[in-house]
């Protein structure tokens, strides 16, 4: 399958400190790529460029072959990339309803909204049940649900995501990544940015791993689960 999201060569600071130095990586045009890498390795940065919002000094991003390396983000967006980012961003003063119906503001197809929110509302129960209340007043997990959630709204080609499991407890956790896959298997592309090595390759097709903003591995993700760098510095073992 042809890739849907390139990037060669990307080169990203910030004044004198240099986040991403000649990163490359490539992503299909539906399955799971996940970048693993410490705190502070690049990985945020990363998909901050793809998504328009950091300037890169160097290289190319390309969606279909077409080079948005200097696209504005709400074209991005349009193209059919959407960012779920760290901290979730949903908006506290409206209801999970009104979050949700805001992520398809930007389609061009605003049809058959009702669909949209039924196929979210499967994936994810608790904001059916819940949708009448407002955003601020959920819990951690059901405010990642909603971030996510919100962005299929948009119907996007390829959706980031950037720490989805951060602060929540195990079986949230393990809630969010039981939809990842599925959402995976329905056609969709997604790149996961996670620190939890073990679920983020448990679930993923191919990984890259982040070190001082550089790619110092990439593979299958069952390659790089196996491996005893990746296990010693990511998965816990000895």
């Amino acid at each position: 399958m042809a890739a849907l999201l390139t990037v060669r060569g990307l080169d990203v600071r910030y004044g004198e400190i240099q986040a991403l130095r000649d990163v490359s990586l490539d992503v299909r045009g539906s399955g799971i790529v996940t970048i693993i890498g410490a705190n502070g390795s690049g990985k945020s940065t990363l998909l901050r460029a793809i998504s328009g919002l950091v300037p890169p000094r160097a290289g190319s991003i390309e969606l279909d072959g077409r080079n948005v390396t200097r696209v504005s983000p709400h074209r991005i967006a349009k193209a059919g990339v959407v960012h779920v980012p760290e901290g979730r961003g949903i908006l506290a003063r409206m209801t999970v309803l009104e979050n949700l119906e805001l992520g398809a503001f930007a389609r061009r197809d605003r049809g058959d909204l009702r669909a949209d929110l039924e196929r979210v509302y499967a994936h994810f129960p608790r904001l059916a049940e819940r949708q009448r209340q407002l955003g601020g007043s959920l819990s951690g997990g059901e405010q990642q649900m909603l971030a996510i959630g919100r962005a299929l709204m948009a119907r996007p080609r390829l959706l980031m995501l950037d720490e989805p499991s951060l602060g929540l407890a195990p079986m949230l956790v393990r809630e969010i990544f039981e939809v990842i896959p599925r959402l995976a298997a329905g056609g969709l592309a997604v790149l996961l940015v996670e620190q939890n090595a073990r679920m983020a390759l448990g679930c993923a097709g191919e990984g890259y791993v982040l070190q001082s903003g550089q790619v110092v591995l990439h593979g299958s993700a069952a390659d790089l689960a196996a491996n005893p760098a990746v296990q010693h510095a990511y998965l816990g073992a000895t």
